[in-house]
């Protein structure tokens, strides 16, 4: 073949190559989400409403269409106003930084923060509004502030007589365990406002349908339901694409981490954070990875192993400083006792290189939603003692729970 048509061949393959991937359908999902099923159906109770929906960047669709547009180019349905979660709309704001509102420039909408000024909706943003709807991807954890937006957003819809419906979106830690600790009420914070278990096993819809009868909120609630989801649905069952629901849970196995390490930093133990593998580390400054990992996977942990690791994280407090300690493998997401392994890592620690942990007292109660992880450290428990602190807790979350799962 001469040079010229070979150029052109492998031109015109490596073309139609790009065509086909780029036009490549979306493999068929397993579940039917909760936005699904309303733009389906269930948007007919709603036809010439006037409706504001809280949303962010993982509230999109099966199909991955913003479910925003997705009401908005239907017709039938007028939005009036978006609200937008911790991170803002489009995610890109990091934790605990504070959101404005605005006018969004894809849409026209006001945007109204639930995270600045106010962290409920107010009168004022209320106002023609007929209906909230809520899609929001939870990560199964209770520390994450989607959740306490939703409860303040119902609480809202309560007391200037909306009507609150919320799209069901899938556990992505799934629903079978649960594990504690039970939120206590001296600790209620907007990472924890109501006695639910660490990991609660709940989808959204689950949670808001606890919310509003067993804590009183009493808001008019209609909970679109999934299909195809059960208790036993992890992530990867689902055939659903994850959308990045914060900055530094990127995917779908980030999620499991995050109940194990996310609240270990005020403990003074870096998880990953400002690092390419956030909520995957557990380390120190002149922490031995080594030993510490021998000692975690001496207590044969199900579904995780523990490999020694160093890192430099590149943005945050421990920025540029060398650190080590583990990395986690979850090869067995199913089995994975996130809290477990949180408690075990914490006691690890303690017991190789105590002078790593620094306690910062009420930020360690407040994450935890208990005093009795801080006084267990303190007081030499071992892992299993502090964690049988909480199982009569989550026991009786458990009996409680069961009246309000859709699954």
């Amino acid at each position: 073949m001469r040079r010229s048509h070979f150029i052109a061949g492998t031109g015109a393959v490596a073309a139609g190559a790009w065509v086909r991937a780029s036009a490549a359908p979306l493999p068929p999902a397993r579940v039917e989400l909760g936005d699904d099923a309303f733009l389906r159906d269930e948007w007919r109770a709603l036809h010439g409403r006037s409706v504001g929906i809280i949303a962010n960047q993982s509230g999109v669709t099966s199909r991955l269409v913003p479910f925003v547009d997705a009401v908005r180019h239907r017709g039938d349905v007028r939005v009036v106003a978006l609200f937008a979660p911790e991170h803002g709309l489009r995610g890109d704001r990091a934790a605990g930084t504070s959101v404005g509102s605005y006018v969004d420039s894809q849409t026209g909408l006001p945007v109204y923060s639930l995270y600045g000024a106010t962290r409920r909706p107010t009168a004022a943003m209320l106002d023609g509004i007929d209906v909230l709807l809520f899609d929001i991807q939870d990560v199964g954890s209770r520390a994450y502030t989607f959740v306490s937006t939703m409860a303040y957003a119902m609480q809202s819809a309560k007391a200037f007589g909306k009507e609150f419906w919320v799209l069901d979106r899938p556990n992505p830690i799934g629903g079978e365990i649960v594990e504690g600790p039970v939120l206590e009420a001296s600790e209620e914070s907007f990472i924890g406002l109501y006695p639910i278990p660490m990991r609660h096993g709940m989808t959204v819809g689950e949670l808001a349908r606890l919310f509003n009868d067993r804590f009183g909120i009493g808001a008019r609630l209609r909970v679109v339901p999934m299909q195809g989801w059960q208790r036993s649905t992890i992530w990867p069952d689902t055939g659903l694409q994850w959308v990045q629901t914060s900055p530094y849970v990127p995917t779908w196995e980030t999620t499991f981490v995050y109940v194990c390490t996310g609240l270990i930093d005020n403990a003074g133990i870096n998880n990953g954070t400002g690092f390419t593998k956030p909520f995957f580390l557990a380390g120190a400054l002149g922490l031995d990875g080594n030993r510490l990992a021998g000692a975690l996977n001496a207590r044969d942990l199900p579904g995780v192993y523990f490999r020694a690791a160093a890192w430099s994280p590149i943005a945050g407090f421990w920025a540029g400083r060398e650190l080590s300690g583990v990395e986690l493998v979850v090869f067995d997401p199913r089995r994975f006792l996130a809290v477990r392994a949180a408690v075990e890592i914490l006691t690890a620690i303690r017991s190789i290189a105590p002078h790593a942990l620094h306690v910062d007292p009420q930020a360690l109660d407040r994450d935890w939603g208990t005093p009795s992880l801080r006084e267990g450290l303190e007081s030499g428990r071992t892992a299993t003692e502090i964690l049988a602190l909480w199982d009569d807790g989550v026991e009786r979350f458990k009996d409680v729970r069961a009246r309000y799962l859709l699954y």
